[in-house]
This record gives structure tokens, sequence and C-alpha cells, in this order.
């Protein structure tokens, strides 16, 4: 007898690093089925600058003087023109006026009552997916969310593992096939074999192609010829239900130590104590009881398990759970929202943090571990207040997921992926905020870790000056990512000719700007200070985006005409750069988890060789001291 505990640490030693072969399938096919490596769209969602609502297009600096108490007329043409939701915008206009603020006079005129600014109602290429950005992640099981992103993304075949292939057998004499017959004439003492049919559709249902054998009567040599048989075949697992017990007709023990070894027989759960766990050539066999919730009940313990295993997969969770939100989940009054979020535990509570909203954000989808639904009577969801999250992934254990807040770098997007092939299944979440939102997110005790790059104007350095301001009585430690380059992101063959910082104040040149609190505007608005220009001078400085890879999407599209951002986001769309500084980017990880296993798991891959040089392959980063313990705070001081 072993704990199910210990039966399952043996399985798994025994069987754990096994897994299905890879196959191509179609993307349409993908439903359910597990990837065995990153997908990457191959073109940008929208890829043209699409309208957001029914309405006219227009140059938005040809629409200022509009008001309702004084509108604005307007003759229909090459920049004003009808469009409907989703069209494309014609290439001389940057906005859309709703349809509710226009009034048709005749054939050639409308009147406007509301003034447009640039880029209005207006869904910009890659507003969603950015070509070449990671959509879905290695070891990941797909939904319809996630076939609908990639199709979107152009990306119409895709690697998944094999289907693993499971065979049922069952045993007894007792038992019949269901047939027609049988259904109407069972004899006293036969048995519908309905237990195949419920461990069949829970293989199924957890990724497997089941395969039901024709039923074994009460014999030994019967029963170890049929495994024979049955063992040299395409089958990954074996299950052999009824006879796993110690009665005069229970042969299933005997059957497979004649043909391999038994390593386990009886565990001590009830119902299911009879299980047996053995191997034939290398596959593993488990016996199930008869008992129907002895068999299902033993069946989820290590047969589900070990198919999620086959394809990369953990484990299965519960539908609904209470969360504390991370932050502040506000809504409108009078609509019931339902708020995307992403998962993990965090000193002993499910921190809930929201991700993307907007009706065309379908990767808000794909990064999502649940849902809350915010009733229409409130505005709201109070930060650190508890609520209900139902679950839209059951694969991951919520002990598993990984919290990370603070500014974005597509190094994270690496390691998410590198988490994914990883034994211990971790899967890392990452909300950006910009670098000072996720020292306060530290600070409230809501995320594992945060990513900061935050100058300190002063002295020069990074993050610490801020950590001293924040982090007072919490101890952290101050953990190199790595040095990036930054500077402003262009158009290829810089056609307006930019050559610095000091060109921004040109009337001809429109600028995106990173979010308040983000350490590439505070890096930014350190180097107005050094060129002594007024912010005020530069067109766009108030436009904001919240990563790198954003900033290169406005340039890209032509909605800017540079962006302050890192060198690898230019280089993955294929953007010039005027590299300005490099600059350190760090990890702030708590003292008192800087020993849990999710936390290590991260500083082991960063560590990795192999890793140091793909992130050296994206251009613009520069691995010196990454891993490097760059400061120790207790709370009062560094040490």
């Amino acid at each position: 007898m072993k704990t199910l505990k210990e039966a399952r640490a043996v399985f798994h030693e025994k069987f754990g690093t096994l897994r299905t072969s890879p196959q191509k399938i179609l993307t349409i096919a993908g439903d359910n089925r597990v990837t065995c490596k990153p997908v990457f769209a191959a073109r940008s969602v929208p890829s043209y600058h699409a309208a957001a609502m029914d309405g006219f297009a227009v140059r938005a600096e040809d629409t200022f003087s509009a008001a309702p108490e004084r509108p604005l007329r307007l003759k229909i043409s090459g920049h004003i023109m009808p469009v409907n939701t989703g069209d494309p915008i014609p290439t001389d206009t940057n906005a859309v006026i709703m349809i509710e603020h226009c009034r048709i006079i005749d054939n050639d005129n409308i009147e406007i009552s509301k003034s447009a600014y640039p880029w209005e109602n207006v869904r910009k290429v890659g507003e969603d997916i950015v070509a070449t950005q990671l959509i879905i992640p290695g070891n990941r099981r797909l939904t319809p969310y996630d076939i609908g992103a990639l199709l979107a993304a152009g990306v119409y075949e895709i690697e998944v593992y094999s289907l693993p292939k499971a065979l049922i057998i069952p045993t007894g004499s007792e038992l019949v096939p269901f047939t027609e017959k049988t259904k109407n004439e069972l004899e006293p003492g036969r048995i519908i074999d309905f237990n195949s049919t419920v461990l069949s559709a829970l293989a199924k249902r957890a990724g497997a192609k089941p395969v039901i054998h024709q039923i074994i009567k009460d014999n030994l040599e019967e029963l170890v010829l049929a495994l024979d048989n049955a063992i040299d075949k395409d089958f990954d697992l074996i299950v052999i239900n009824a006879g796993s017990s110690a009665g005069t007709r229970d042969y299933t023990m005997e059957a497979i130590n004649r043909l391999g070894k038994v390593f386990v027989h009886g565990i001590t759960i009830m119902p299911g104590k009879p299980t047996i766990i053995g191997e034939i050539r290398g596959k593993p066999v488990i016996g199930n009881p008869g008992y129907p919730v002895s068999a299902i009940i033993s069946f989820e313990q290590f047969a589900i398990p070990f198919i999620a295993q086959l394809m990369g997969q953990s484990e299965l969770r519960s539908d609904k759970i209470w969360v504390e939100t991370g932050r502040k989940l506000f809504s409108k009054l009078g609509m019931e929202e339902f708020i995307r979020i992403a998962l993990g535990e965090v000193n002993n509570r499910i921190i809930a943090i929201p991700l993307t909203r907007g009706a065309g954000v379908i990767t808000s989808l794909t990064r999502a571990d649940g849902i809350i639904r915010i009733p229409q009577e409130i505005e709201g969801i109070n930060e650190g207040e508890k609520t209900k999250a139902v679950l839209l992934r059951a694969e991951q254990p919520l002990s598993k997921n990984i919290l990370m807040i603070g500014s974005h770098d597509n190094v994270i997007d690496i390691i998410a992926n590198a988490l994914k092939y990883k034994k211990d299944g971790f899967n890392l979440s990452s909300s950006h905020v910009g670098s000072l939102g996720g020292i306060m997110a530290i600070k409230k005790g809501r995320a594992h870790l945060a990513g900061s790059h935050l100058l300190d104007i002063d002295t020069g350095g990074y993050n610490k000056g801020y950590i001293t301001r924040y982090l007072k009585n919490i101890p952290i430690r101050l953990i190199n990512l790595v040095h990036r380059e930054q500077g402003l992101i262009i158009p290829k063959g810089n056609p307006k000719k930019i050559t610095g910082i000091n060109d921004l104040v040109r009337q001809d040149i429109t600028f995106i700007n990173r979010q308040a609190g983000s350490g590439t505007r505070v890096l930014f608005d350190e180097q107005l200070r050094e060129h002594k220009i007024d912010a005020k001078k530069i067109n766009g400085y108030n436009n904001d985006e919240y990563t790198h890879m954003g900033v290169g999407v406005n340039v890209l599209s032509g909605a800017a005409d540079a962006g302050m951002g890192i060198f690898a986001a230019a280089k993955a769309l294929g953007l010039d750069f005027i590299p300005v500084t490099t600059e350190r980017y760090d990890l702030i990880i708590p003292e008192n988890i800087f020993n849990d296993l999710r936390i290590r798991a991260i500083l082991d891959i960063i560590s990795e060789p192999d890793f140091q040089k793909q992130i050296l392959s994206l251009g613009g980063y520069d691995i010196k001291d990454t891993g490097k313990i760059m400061g120790i705070w207790d709370g009062k001081s560094f040490l």
C-alpha cells in the first residue's frame, strides 16, 4: 500500500519524460490540440488602418473647428468618405467621425457637430497583433480564441503533439458489450460494459484517442495474450479495467508481472484502493478497479494526468475560485462586463490582474486565465476586493502561475516560453503597467516580481533610488536581466532624416511616447532636460503606448514618425533605430520569495547559455550582468 502522493511519484519517476511525437496540422483543426513550439504572427492585425465605427473618414485637422453649437459643413471628397465598421479608411484620412455626429445634407455635403483628433475611432495597423509577435507559446492547449488569433495573424498550419493513444481493456466474464440486443435482453448476472465507455470519454476529453478492446473473460492466459499483442502496437497507455484486486478471478497483477513489472499494488484512497501501476516493455500499464466510482477516481488520478503530460500539459483545476483584484476594475453602470484576467498565487492569495480590454483584442482571451463578471448595477470592483472568477483554462494549477508586473521587455516573452518546457510546468503572466507600477505592485504584495529600468537622475544609477523611496521595510533583491539599447525608433530608410532628440521639435515630425510611470518615459524626459527641450514643443508628446512593440507599430503604420523604445522592437518590425543610451533593466524580487521554486526557475533560465544566446540574437542587448545581484535592500538600506 502506498499513499496517493507516493504512487504518483513512482508513476512520474518511471514515465515522467514520455511525450508523443510532433505532427503538422491545419490551424482550423487545432482546437484542444497542444503546441510543440511557439507560434509567431505572420502578419499584423489589423493589416490595414480600419474604421472602428460607422461614419465618415476624415482628416482630423479639417474638423478642429466643429462643435455642437457650431456645426462644420464639409464636402464629400477623397479625404471625406463614408465608411462602415471594419472598412479600410482612405490613405489620406486619419480619423472617423461617428455617424451620430454627422448630418448628410445632400449627395455632396455633410455637416459634423464634433471635431476629431488624429486616429480617433480608427484601429491602426497592428493594434491587436504585430507581425513577428509571439502569439501562442509552446506546450499550450489551444482554445477557440487561440485558433481565431492564429488565423487572424496569418498562421494556417501549426505543429502540435500527436494525440496520445490509450487502449482500454475491459475484463470480466459477466460483461457484455452494448448492442441493441443486449440492452433489451440482458440475462441475470450479466452487466453492460459501461466502464469502458466512461473511461474512453474521459480519455477523449483529456485529449487522447481512446480505443476499446474487446472484452476479455476472467482468464489469465487470455489476458496475457491480449496484453502481449497490444503492447507492441502504437499505444501510449494501456488501462486494464477490473481484476485489479486480490480475488480468485483477479488476474491483472499476475498478467502484468508475467510480461513486465508491477511497481504499485494498492493505494490509500477510497474508493480506488486496488489500483495497480506497472510497466511492460517501456509502456505504462494501469490496473483499474472494477467498481465504477473507483475506476473513475483511479483513472482521473493517473491516466488523465499522464495523457496531459504526454502533450506537455499539467493537471486540471477547479472551475471557479475567489480572487483578490490587483488593480481597480472599472465598469459602466448598466453594463455587465466580462473582464479578462491573469491569475497567480502571491503570499497565499490568488491575485487577479486585468488584461487589455476591447471587443477586437482577441489576444486578451489567449492570455487570460479567467474572467471576472461585473454586474450591471455596480461601477466596478475596488483594488484588493475579493470576488469570484470563472476559470478559462483547466490545465494549469494557479500555484504554478507567476505574476510579473512592471516594465515591458521582449525578453519576458522568451522567459515565458522557456518556462513552458521546464518539468515544473510554471507559467509566467506579465502585466505591462510601467516600472513604477511594478514597484507599487511589489509594495502591495500583489506580484511575485517586477521589471524596472527607472533612471535615478541624481545618481545616474537605476532603480535603487525608487526602491528606497517606495519600498521601505520591504526587503528585496535587485537582479539584472539585461542591459539594453534605448533610442529613437524610426521608419525604414529614415525618410524625414531624423538625426536625434533635437529633431523631435520639428513641426513635420509626430512623436509617440510611452506612458507616464514607465522607465522609458523617465529616460526620455531626462534626455529632454539634458538637451534643454520643452516637451510642449514635441508634437505627440502626450500620445502614449504601453509597450515597445506598440511604439514600433505606431511608427510602422505611419501614425508616428518616431518613438522612444528598444532596439529589439525596431529590429523585430524591420524599422531603423537611432541609439540614444544603454540602460539597465532589472528584476525586483521580494526577499521572502527569493528562494521560491517559481523564482528559482526564472533565475535558472536567465543563467542558461542557450537562453542568453537567444537574447543576443534579438539585437540591442548586453548580458554582461544577466543574473547578477545588483543590490540587496533590507528595507532600510542597501547592503
